[in-house]
C-alpha cells in the first residue's frame, strides 16, 4: 500500500499537458513534478488517492534524451510546465492534449492540424503581472506564485518576458527599499504594494506601468516617476490601480494616472489598437497575427455578410476582418474595452463597425438591446466566439445556435471547454471541420485553438 513520504522507483512513460511526468506503480497512475518522458527516477510520494498518486523527483537515475537545461535558469520558480524539455516536444504534447480533450468529449476522430508554433519561444509576452512580497531578510521578491500556492518566487527576469520588464521591476524595488514601502499580506489584509503590472506594445514599443496598491496614493511618487521615465523613455504612462479588497482578483476598476496616459498603442493584423491597462489583449503578438489570419480564412466573409464578434474585447479580431464584411457588431462586457474598440474603429477609418457594452452571457436581451439601439433587426451570418477559459457554456451556445449563423468561428485557450461547447453545437445541427492549435503561450501548459462550425 503506497503512502505519503514513500520513496519509489519509477519509469516515466509520458507527460501531461501541465508538464507532469506520468508513470504507473502498483496499479496507480503516478504524476511526477519535474520528470520527463523516458526517465528513470527515484520519487518521493507527496499525495495518494484511491486512483492516483503525486510525487516529486528525489533522484534522477537516468535522464531522458529529450531533457534540456537551457530554457530557464530560475531554479526556484516552477510556473512553467515545460522548462525541462525541448520546444518541439512541448508542441507535440500540446497538440496531443487537444486531441484527447475532443475524444473525452465524445467527438471521435477529430481532425487536428499540426500545431502552429510561436515565432518566438522566449521574450514573447507583452504583459506581466508580478506579485510583490518581502522575504525573511526584508528583500523584495518580485515574480510569480508557485503552483497551487500564493508563495511568491523571484522571477522578475523570466525568460518569457522582455528584459526591460525586469529592469523596470528593479527600479521599483530600489524605490520601495529606499522609502520602506510595505507589501501586501493576504492573511492580515495590510500592506501597500500588491502587484507590478506591465504592458508593452510589440510594434509601438510603448510601455504602461501599473502599481496595484491598497491606498489612493504612494509616498514620493514624483521620485518614482522621475526614476522610471529617465531610464525608460518608452514608458508613456504610470498608473495606480487601487484595490483594497481582500481578494485574489488582481485588478479593481479604480485607476489613478500618476504620469502620462492610461493606455498604449499597438498594431495587430494591420489595425492600430488603443489598449488600456485592464483590457484583454493577446500576450503573444506574433503568434496572434497567425491565429487571426487563420480566423479570417475560416470566417470566409462575403461583402453582404453581417459579422457578430462576441467577447470582442478592444475589437482586435473583428476589426482585422471588417473590410471583408458588410457590417460588424462587437459585444464586450468591459466598458473600457468597448470605448477602446470604438476609438480603434474610428482611428482606422472603419465605418461599418459598431460596438456595444453587454455581457455575452446575458442571452435574453443581448441582440434585443442592440436592435433597439439600431431600430432594426440584426441577423448575423457569421459569429466569432473568443470566450474566457470557462468557455461559452450551454446557455450561450444555445443562444448562438438559435441565431442560425451559417458559420461560427470559435477561438479558445482551453481545449476542454472548447470540446464541451463544440459537442453542444454538434447536437444543435452544426458540424466542425479541421481544428488548428496555436502555441500562444510557450513554456506554459496553455494552448490556443480555432475551429469553424458550419450549419448543416
Amino acid at each position: 500500500m503506497l503512502k505519503k513520504n514513500d520513496l519509489i522507483s519509477l519509469k516515466i512513460e509520458d507527460m501531461t499537458n501541465l508538464g507532469f511526468g506520468v508513470a504507473k506503480h502498483l496499479g496507480l497512475v503516478v504524476f511526477v513534478s519535474g520528470a520527463v518522458t523516458g526517465e528513470e527516477i527515484l520519487a518521493k510520494v507527496i499525495k495518494v488517492t484511491s486512483s492516483y498518486a503525486v510525487c516529486r523527483v528525489e533522484k534522477l537515475i537516468s535522464p531522458s534524451p529529450i531533457r534540456v537545461n537551457d530554457r530557464c535558469n530560475i531554479e526556484k520558480c516552477s510556473s512553467c510546465a515545460y522548462k525541462s524539455i525541448s520546444y518541439g516536444e512541448e508542441c507535440r504534447i500540446k497538440k496531443k492534449s487537444v486531441e484527447e480533450a475532443f475524444k473525452k468529449a465524445g467527438l471521435s476522430n477529430p481532425k487536428i492540424a499540426e500545431l502552429v508554433p510561436s515565432p518566438k519561444s522566449c521574450g514573447y509576452r507583452n504583459k506581466a503581472q508580478y506579485p510583490v512580497t518581502r522575504d525573511a531578510n526584508r528583500r523584495y521578491v518580485i515574480g510569480y506564485y508557485a503552483p497551487k500556492s500564493h508563495r511568491v518566487c523571484e522571477a522578475r527576469y523570466c525568460p518569457l518576458t522582455p528584459r526591460v520588464f525586469g529592469e523596470i521591476c528593479d527600479v521599483i524595488a530600489k524605490y520601495a527599499e529606499k522609502h520602506g514601502i510595505s507589501t501586501y499580506d493576504e492573511e492580515s489584509g495590510s500592506g501597500l504594494l500588491r502587484h507590478i503590472y506591465i504592458r508593452r506594445g510589440e510594434v509601438s514599443g510603448e510601455i504602461l506601468v501599473t502599481l496595484v496598491v491598497t491606498e489612493n496614493a504612494i509616498p514620493n511618487s514624483d521620485e518614482l516617476i522621475c526614476s522610471l521615465t529617465e531610464k525608460f523613455p518608452e514608458i508613456v504612462g504610470i498608473l495606480l490601480n487601487v484595490n483594497p479588497k481582500r481578494t485574489n482578483i488582481i485588478l479593481s476598476e479604480n485607476y489613478k494616472t500618476l504620469y502620462g496616459v492610461d493606455y498604449i498603442y499597438d498594431t495587430l493584423s494591420g489595425v492600430k489598437l488603443k489598449i488600456k491597462a485592464g483590457a484583454f489583449y493577446q500576450v503573444n503578438h506574433d503568434s496572434c497575427e497567425l491565429l487571426y489570419a487563420k480566423t479570417r480564412e475560416l470566417a470566409s466573409l462575403e461583402k453582404s455578410d453581417t459579422l457578430l464578434d462576441l467577447y470582442c474585447g478592444i475589437g482586435s479580431i473583428g476589426l482585422s476582418m471588417a473590410k471583408d464584411a458588410g457590417e460588424l457588431f462587437g459585444v464586450e462586457v468591459v466598458r473600457d474595452a468597448v470605448d477602446c474598440a470604438r476609438e480603434n474603429a474610428a482611428q482606422a477609418g472603419i465605418e461599418n463597425a459598431s460596438f456595444f457594452a453587454a455581457s455575452a452571457d446575458d442571452t435574453d436581451g443581448l441582440l434585443a438591446d442592440v436592435e433597439k439601439r439600431l431600430s432594426r433587426k440584426v441577423k448575423p451570418d457569421v459569429i466569432i466566439l473568443d470566450p474566457p477559459r470557462s468557455g461559452c457554456g450551454e446557455k450561450a451556445v444555445r443562444y448562438v445556435a438559435s441565431l442560425s449563423p451559417k458559420r461560427i468561428v470559435y477561438i479558445s485557450c482551453n481545449p476542454t471547454t472548447l470540446a464541451r461547447d463544440v459537442k453542444l453545437f454538434c447536437d444543435m445541427g452544426y458540424s466542425f471541420g479541421e481544428l488548428t492549435p496555436f502555441d500562444l503561450f510557450p513554456g506554459t501548459g496553455h494552448v490556443e485553438s480555432v475551429v469553424c462550425l458550419t450549419r448543416e
